[in-house]
């Protein structure tokens, strides 16, 4: 007979590994029969596995991830219209995409646009685009900031790594974080897979929290692993997943903060550095690799390198 939470952990596995593709192929083609396939379910069956697991349809899912995607496309990329960016992200035309964009966001992607455009240059008015997902807080050059590190600006190499995810707010994820990632030590260790001097432990958010309600924010907990012991991961019955963090340039701050810190220091990389570097947020993941051992103590202070994907302004 099956285990029961086994059998969980491998539907969740699966779900996670659909995510991950839709991540990586946004712009692209996603149709159902691939996503099922890739799932391992039948394509009759999956889209109502994906809604028991992730609480929106299969539809809902990749649509809301297309809409998040193009606010960025609307405030940075000025060389793309509208119609551009509908195309990109699989619309069939500007009019679709306007349509789906005003019903998400209660205002019209030229709207959006044109006041952000204004509003970054004169002011930093909170915009309530929707006041129900979030508020979008526009930071003057040169703000102060309590916290402040050390920022560099490195190109990376791809890297693979072995992570659980979680889902939901940032608040849940610290109770959830020293848990999860002592039952991912504990499994990569019997598999001899974790080596106190090379490996490193992440955490990727997937989600910008400024937009995404708290409810859908995906936070994957992560340890680096090498290519070779994909395939062996995979094939364990657990919520393990492996995926690749992409290549690239990123700013790299480095912090000294105390746990309920880490807030502000990303507002400092964002807020403060950002704007006055000459360069853009690339349309990828941020991350945090942990440079000492993971503390629940709020009396201490962590050693943290915080990745931002970045690109040169236009």
């Amino acid at each position: 007979m099956y285990d029961r939470s086994q059998s969980k952990n491998e539907y969740l596995r699966r779900i996670h590994k659909v995510q991950d593709y839709i991540d990586a192929n946004l712009c692209g083609s996603l149709m159902l029969e691939d996503l099922a396939d890739i799932a391992g379910f039948s394509k009759y069956h999956f889209h109502r596995i994906f809604k028991g697991i992730i609480k929106e349809s299969l539809l809902q899912y990749v649509n809301r991830q297309k809409l998040e995607k193009s606010l960025y496309f609307l405030l940075y990329r000025h060389d793309l219209t509208i119609t551009d960016i509908a195309y990109n992200f699989g619309f069939s035309d500007a009019a679709i995409f306007s349509r789906a964009f005003k019903n998400c966001y209660q205002v019209s992607p030229n709207y959006y646009r044109n006041y952000f455009s204004k509003n970054c240059k004169d002011s930093e008015e909170l915009f309530p685009y929707n006041k129900d997902i979030a508020r979008a807080k526009l930071v003057k050059w040169g703000s102060s900031h309590s916290v402040s590190g050390n920022v560099t600006i490195e190109t990376i190499d791809e890297i693979y790594v072995a992570y659980v995810r979680h889902l939901g707010t940032y608040e849940d994820l610290e109770s959830f974080f020293l848990t999860s990632m002592k039952e991912l030590f504990e499994q990569l260790r019997e598999l001899n897979l974790y080596n106190h001097e090379s490996t490193k432990v992440m955490a990727v958010y997937h989600d910008n929290p400024e937009i995404t309600e708290d409810k859908n924010r995906r936070t994957s907990l992560c340890i680096t692993i090498p290519t070779s012991a994909i395939k062996t991961i995979e094939t364990l019955k657990s919520n393990i997943g492996t995926m690749m963090i992409p290549s690239g340039k990123y700013a790299v701050g480095r912090f000294e903060i105390y746990q309920n810190e880490y807030g502000e220091a990303w507002d400092y990389l964002c807020g403060g550095w950002l704007p006055q570097s000459g360069l853009l947020p690339r349309d990828a993941s941020a991350f945090e690799v942990y440079l000492s051992e993971p503390d629940s103590d709020p009396q201490k202070k962590q050693l943290v390198d915080m990745y931002l994907p970045v690109e040169p302004l236009a």
